[in-house]
């Protein structure tokens, strides 16, 4: 197991080109595997829970290449992948699993999928029953809520289908099964989401439309491999924009990352908390908002984060608490249950990283509240198998007297392999 140490910062300075996007990376794979004629991925994170995208549109049939610094998805259209010789391994990948569910309801063949011991104690139950309801069969642990996961898909109709809890992966799975059905499948998301696939099943060639709340595929489009080029990822950003605001004497720009504005509320939390951001369109952007972001430190303040704000900052929420602790006044992040069921209970492993380092942190039911400014010591804290909270206690450590040690760090590799690289690169 592999250990993160990480000394304080006197400041940070310069400039970063950040790994694709993680969630743009897996849409650009499995749906690239169902259009017709090749697609070509530029700028594609290369980590543990992409590969498991690729690996799966690869045992369903799909041939995929490297060349040079992009990979080709040889896809040949909806409906013809071939039953898999053998049960599909999801990894840690929540997004693999919940959005392959809805691929895979549309196949006329048997699949299993199963996942590591974190993942499989995830929820699926809110992606099984809609994909039930639509005429797939599904079967696996507690009612088909967890992996692993027996599918048999086809003969599916379109529906109706409003969240209960907002949800990006379920809405894409359901869309995704709507390219199979028989009629239109309408995802209504009284809160929204972040949209990348609407947005790549359109710039690819499907029909999907937008009114209000509700977003609505429609089955028969020839979709047409294109070359996708994916923007830096805006999740990964975020643990270099709160730490160049924390860190006193600190500026730090993120060039070429996703503007989708469905991604981006930490930016407003940001300004909203007094940080110095500046935001940098970059024009010529075809289906997915790109730009430069360079944010500088200053006093921060608290702020209160209504529930409505959530699903947009959800990733960010984890970076955010560690910018609260460092803010003057009481922060309150309310409506954050969501977080109890990620990769780890993050609300758990964060409240037990920051608090071992003398942050004021607490929850009351769903409801994160810190109190700050609190001067953080090192300690020897815990990732608690979760990616972003390794990364998050580590920006906290730049801030720390004393040498902090990240236990368990090999799970940063989930998202971005290339962050302690990234994070010395502009220490000082």
């Amino acid at each position: 197991m592999a250990n993160l140490i990480i000394q304080p910062a006197r400041f940070l300075q310069g400039e970063l080109v950040l790994p694709g996007d993680k969630s743009i990376s897996h849409r650009a794979f499995l749906l690239g595997a169902l259009c017709h004629g090749p697609t070509r991925i530029l700028h594609c994170l290369a980590a543990d829970d992409v590969n498991r995208s690729r690996s799966a549109v690869e045992a369903l049939g799909v041939p995929v290449r490297r060349e040079g610094e992009a990979w080709v998805v040889e896809g040949k259209g909806i409906g013809v992948f071939r039953a898999p010789s053998g049960r599909l391994d999801m990894g840690n990948s929540g997004t693999t699993t919940r959005l392959l569910l809805g691929i895979l309801a549309g196949c006329p063949f048997e699949t299993t999928l199963f996942g590591d011991a974190s993942l499989s104690n995830r929820p699926m139950r809110r992606v099984t029953e809609p994909l039930q309801k639509m005429g797939a069969v599904i079967r696996g642990e507690k009612g088909a809520d967890r992996l692993p996961l027996i599918i048999r898909g086809g003969g599916l109709k379109g529906i109706r289908h409003t969240l209960a809890v907002p949800s990006a992966q379920v809405k894409s799975a359901l869309l995704l099964a709507g390219l199979s059905a028989e009629g239109p499948t309408t995802v209504v998301e009284p809160v929204p989401t972040r949209d990348h696939t609407e947005r790549m099943l359109s710039f690819l060639g499907t029909r999907v439309a937008r009114r209000g709340e509700e977003v609505t595929v429609e089955p028969g489009s020839k979709m047409q491999g294109r070359e996708i080029e994916i923007p830096g990822d805006f999740s990964s950003a975020a643990f270099f924009l709160v730490a160049a605001a924390i860190v006193p004497g600190s500026s730090v720009t993120i060039r070429r990352v996703g503007l989708n504005p469905t991604r981006t509320g930490l930016l407003d939390l940001l300004r909203r908390m007094g940080a110095r951001v500046q935001v940098i369109p970059r024009p010529g952007a075809s289906w997915e908002p790109v730009g430069d972001v360079k944010v500088e430190s200053a006093p921060l303040r608290a702020v209160t984060v209504e529930p409505s704000l959530i699903p947009g900052i959800i990733d960010e929420l984890p970076i955010l608490m560690v910018a609260a602790s460092q803010a003057n006044g009481v922060s309150r992040m309310e409506g954050v249950g969501e977080l109890r069921v990620k990769e780890t209970d993050r609300i758990r492993s964060m409240v037990a990283g920051l608090s071992a380092m003398g942050a004021g942190i607490r929850s009351e039911g769903d409801t994160m509240i810190v109190e700050g400014p609190r001067r953080l010591k090192g300690a020897a804290v815990d990732s608690f198998g979760d990616h972003r909270t390794a990364m998050a206690l580590a920006v906290a450590a730049l801030t720390a007297e004393g040498i902090t040690t990240v236990r368990e760090s090999e799970w940063v590799s989930i998202s971005f392999p290339e962050f302690e690289e990234k994070l010395r690169s502009i220490q000082h």
